[in-house]
């Protein structure tokens, strides 16, 4: 079964995502190998996009530093250094396979802007078509820390919801995720079917913040978000240099996790469940919760109880219970002045009170995401 369910995985002849970490970068003589790995997997036809860390690890070889600094500035300064030369070794070795990669460096708040969001996503189908290997990386010389990803797991992982991925691929220094029996490691686990709470407990502590960030915690974190897109995440040994090669071939290496079926989610609900930075609060009665989250229903202005914020018309709101908790995510089909016109009133009488003819809903199903 985990055989089958291995090779249906990689039968889809559609894009992937990898993500290298710094330490499997510290060798440089592995960006060749790398390199030859990404060039057989192209040639099978997948498209290949390439997240990779190792600006900054670049930069402190440079500055002669065996310590990641903690100041921001400092760290910028490194990752200035350090990409042209990252990018230089990749353009390099790419050439030697007769094709060229391009250089994206992103920000969050360029993804959660929706038009720099679309930009971004036709910028990277573009350099696909043009046989082009795209290669990401956080612009970590002009990212502030409230608005960084974190790390490259879910740098990765966000890239892979944009563009619908059918799998991304996260390359670390260990063979996978592996059970904890008294408190320590034991059996590799090969295949992850659903995320419990047992299966984070797993993530014990795996960073090391002399070099880099992002340890197993980070990585069952993107797994969470992949699989709640619908898709595959596969984290594998990237010290073993064939171990693209084996994936590929469905072997038995690794931890593959599985979405929950039928979960492929809409690229419009991606970007509100991932991306979109909400402006205000709606408040809601039960009857409009259980209608929400029972019924499938759309939120009407009948069931609003308050409001709080500064969104517009057409802005990201979150959706909120009378237990103070968030349970949606949606587009609002009013600003908040309108809104507020019409809080806990029918359909009949909302055009009445605005004075022109309003929506039914505030948030239609089709605009909305059920947060877990």
């Amino acid at each position: 079964m985990i055989s089958a369910l291995r090779k249906k995985v990689i039968s889809q002849k559609g894009k992937i995502v990898i993500k290298v970490g710094t330490r499997l970068l510290t060798d440089l003589g592995r960006i060749g190998e790398l390199i030859r790995e990404i060039h057989k997997i192209r040639e099978k036809g997948y498209q290949v996009i390439l997240v990779t860390s190792g600006a900054v690890g670049l930069g402190m070889k440079a500055m002669e530093l065996t310590r990641r600094p903690k100041e921001l500035a400092k760290k910028q300064a490194l990752a200035s250094i350090g990409q042209g030369k990252l990018m230089s070794l990749y353009d390099a070795e790419a050439q030697k396979h007769g094709f060229h990669v391009g250089q994206i460096l992103l920000t969050m708040s360029g993804l959660r802007d929706r038009e720099q969001h679309l930009n971004t996503l036709n910028c990277i189908n573009t350099l696909l078509q043009m046989n082009v290997l795209p290669i990401i990386n956080e612009n970590d010389s002009v990212s502030v820390e409230e608005l960084t990803f974190g790390d490259n797991d879910t740098l990765a992982t966000l890239v892979g919801m944009m563009m619908r991925c059918q799998l991304t691929i996260i390359l670390t220094s260990v063979d996978g995720l592996y059970e904890v029996k008294d408190g320590k490691f034991a059996d590799r686990i090969s295949l992850v079917e659903k995320i419990t709470p047992e299966i984070k407990k797993m993530a014990m502590g795996t960073d090391d913040d002399q070099t880099s960030v992002g340890g197993m915690a980070s990585k069952i974190k993107a797994a969470c978000m992949v699989a709640s897109a619908g898709e595959y995440l596969w984290i594998a040994n990237g010290k073993d240099m064939g171990i693209l090669e084996k994936i590929f071939k469905a072997e038995d290496v690794g931890t593959l996790f599985l979405p929950p079926e039928n979960t492929l989610m809409s690229s419009k609900k991606r970007w509100l469940s991932f991306f979109a930075k909400t402006h205000g609060q709606i408040h809601i009665d039960e009857g409009a919760e259980k209608a929400l989250l029972k019924n499938g229903r759309s939120l009407l202005p009948s069931g609003v109880t308050e409001l709080s914020g500064t969104f517009r018309k057409g802005s990201a709101v979150d959706i909120i219970n009378k237990n103070k908790i968030i349970i949606a995510k949606g587009l609002s089909n009013y600003s908040i002045d309108d809104l507020m016109q019409v809080i806990g009133l029918k359909s009949g009488e909302l055009d009445k009170v605005l004075g022109y003819h309003g929506y039914e809903e505030a948030v239609h199903r089709d605009n909305l995401v059920l947060c877990d």
